[in-house]
């Protein structure tokens, strides 16, 4: 005959029951028998409203799901000869993405004749660079994919 431990409807430890003992007790009280730990040695079995558990279950799992912070990786796009004030406004919206605890994907794109002088955009890229060195860190060193070279920075 197997036995379980059971823990009573209003939370008290009952012992050690045999199965049946334990699902008379939740039939007399008009409530389900839920094995809570099946692994333990013997295992432990309650006695609870069953349909009330799942219902809780789901929504302590809901408010766990609503707390959770989803990364975004946003985007800043610019030429390899940027203007100054373009290129201070590009670094107010990456301030302010870094600090919303976004990553960073920054694109130097390349036209024309610029192609023939990459290392303007790389020299753009490594001011950005030093400018976030002690709010963000490189996730992705400057790399030419086409015409376009891309920058992943992640705050730290």
């Amino acid at each position: 005959m197997r036995q379980v431990r059971l823990i009573g409807s209003d939370g008290d430890n009952v012992g050690l029951v045999s199965i049946e003992e334990a699902l008379e007790r939740a039939k007399d009280d008009g409530l389900d028998l839920v094995e809570i730990s099946p692994n333990a040695d013997p295992p432990v079995c309650k006695i609870l409203d069953f349909g009330k558990y799942k219902y809780e279950a789901a929504k302590k799992a809901n408010e766990a799901r609503k707390k959770q912070k989803t990364i975004d990786v946003k985007e800043i796009k610019m030429r390899p000869n940027i203007d100054a004030h373009d290129y201070d406004v590009k670094m107010r919206s990456i301030k302010k993405f870094l600090g919303e605890g976004d990553k960073v994907k920054v694109t130097m794109r390349f036209r024309g004749r610029e192609m023939a002088h990459q290392e303007l955009g790389l020299a753009v890229l490594d001011r950005v660079r030093e400018q976030f060195d002690e709010d963000a860190k490189v996730e992705a060193m400057p790399r030419l994919e086409g015409r376009q070279m891309t920058m992943v920075m992640a705050p730290k």
